[in-house]
């Protein structure tokens, strides 16, 4: 399978690293190798070459900041723009591992519109496209003959979409809510223990967990967006931002934490989900529920079904590493797609 990716960040690092080291447990396994053709960056350049592109070169160059630094080779080309790149056969699949944007969801949804017209599976880290235009491209992308998915976009690598669409596909799913914000959870616990909410928001940010502007996060955006993806492919919804009820955990107190664990409760921030809409806000949760037991930077989400009732998976939300596995199960999806298809043509 021959994959371009855009944005090679800490995710198309990480799952350059899952390919590199994995190549020979897919191969003999799985059935499965793929290469790594092109790779189109707003910062290090772009790259792309037919014969394949070498992941331990990649991240070299990658370290230097420039692809520049990428050895020459022959059939090499270099900083090719993405409507040079995503052309039909140029490869098998586009991984847009670009930065969200919850706004337009620019420029990522174009070359993912592109990848499908070119008959290019498609498989997405980027939240935007998926969030904002979720149905649009499902439907491209079965009018192409291709594949789209996104199990990226929601918990990283813990399979959420896979649960929910494969493993409970006899299920009809009511209502999904769950902790889908690792930086909301992480400064909620650490307020648990006794810190202001400033000063777990600084911690928050020294660890790498917030961005120097924490608003995506602190105030329920980050949530929504992957709660929009939730709903639209679970529920089949067309749901935008102006539909959720969307608030974060900026107003909570060291006093609000305290009088929730009086009353044997605790504060997290809930994404819900069902087929008439959805919201994001701080809740607060009895002991009792799974949800409240879930602490620090790990996700979780609970999928009430009307054959096995409440379900709650736990897991990471986010990380490069994880994230790059997420990559790989899609990719291995399309893969057993592809070997089934050809079974029964056979």
């Amino acid at each position: 399978m021959r994959l371009i990716l855009i944005g090679f960040g800490a995710v198309g690092r990480s799952f350059a690293e899952i390919l590199r080291d994995k190549a020979n447990d897919l191969r003999e396994q799985r059935g499965f190798e793929a290469s790594i053709v092109g790779v189109i960056t707003a910062t290090r350049g772009s790259l792309y070459c037919a014969d394949g592109l070498e992941p331990s070169d990649l991240l070299a160059a990658a370290e230097t900041g420039d692809f520049a630094t990428y050895p020459d080779a022959a059939n090499l080309q270099r900083d090719g723009s993405a409507s040079d790149m995503i052309a039909p056969g140029a490869a098998d699949a586009l991984l847009e591992l670009s930065p969200t944007n919850l706004e337009t969801a620019q420029p990522a949804l174009a070359s993912c519109y592109r990848a499908l017209d070119a008959g290019l599976h498609l498989v997405l880290a980027n939240k935007g496209p998926v969030a904002l235009h979720y149905a649009d491209l499902a439907a491209r992308a079965a009018a192409a003959g291709v594949m789209m998915r996104c199990e990226a976009t929601v918990m990283a690598g813990t399979p959420t979409l896979q649960l929910a669409q494969e493993a409970l596909a006899g299920c009809e799913i009511l209502s999904a809510r769950g902790i889908l914000n690792g930086t909301t959870n992480y400064i909620l616990t650490q307020m648990e223990s006794g810190e202001s909410y400033a000063a777990a928001l600084e911690k928050a940010q020294a660890l790498g967990y917030a961005e120097a502007d924490p608003s995506g996060d602190v105030d329920g955006w980050d949530a929504a967006g992957k709660l929009l993806i939730l709903a639209n492919a679970l529920f089949g919804s067309r749901l935008t931002m102006t539909d959720l009820q969307v608030s974060g955990i900026s107003h909570i107190r060291a006093d609000d934490i305290h009088r929730a664990r009086e009353q044997k409760q605790r504060y997290k921030l809930i994404a819900q989900a069902s087929p008439s809409g959805g919201m994001v806000q701080a809740m607060r949760l009895p002991m009792s529920d799974p949800l409240a037991s879930i602490a620090g930077t790990t996700n979780a989400i609970t999928l009430d079904t009307d054959l096995l009732g409440a379900i709650t998976l736990v897991g990471a939300g986010a990380g490069g590493r994880e994230t790059g596995a997420a990559l790989l199960a899609d990719l291995l999806a399309i893969h057993r797609c592809g070997r089934n298809q050809a079974s029964d043509s056979a």
